[in-house]
């Protein structure tokens, strides 16, 4: 079984090859999944937005697939549809349980999200959790202080 501390030194790792702040890739793993790696929940809201649409075109026949990318799955809580528009090929969203896929995938999400709010890692908070907290880049960046080397 992989140690808390080994988790963090695995996403400190997996954030500087993203030249990201590792301490703020840390501090959204905790806030996300209290660092468990299998964390998982469903977001049918998600759901109901943004795949039924896909099923209903028939983009989406797989009803196993469909429901598994409204989930947010692993450390960073990466919700299955993102992963998969972000090029995740894993045959099973499940794969994302494993730190060391769902950390990478994650990170390269968020640095996506920090291009897309043209570099204002606040914004990018926002995008991260779909804007429905406005205290989330609060909590995270409180969080990734203990983070900090």
């Amino acid at each position: 079984m992989i140690t808390q501390a080994e988790l963090i030194a695995l996403a400190k790792q997996i954030a500087a090859q993203h030249n990201l702040w590792p301490e703020l890739v840390c501090a959204i793993c905790e806030r996300e999944s209290s660092w468990n790696p299998w964390a998982m929940r469903y977001e049918p809201g998600f759901y109901d937005r943004y795949v039924a649409p896909q099923v209903a075109r028939g983009q989406l026949p797989d009803v196993t697939e469909a429901r598994a990318r409204a989930f947010s799955w692993g450390l960073m809580q990466v919700m299955g549809q993102v992963a998969r528009e972000a090029g995740f090929s894993g045959n099973s969203l499940a794969e994302l349980c494993d730190p060391a896929k769902g950390i990478d995938v994650g990170c390269g999400v968020l640095e996506r999200k920090i291009a897309a709010a043209e570099g204002s890692v606040v914004n990018a908070l926002l995008l991260w959790n779909g804007g429905s907290n406005p205290a989330y880049p609060k909590d995270v960046m409180l969080l990734a202080r203990k983070y900090q080397a």
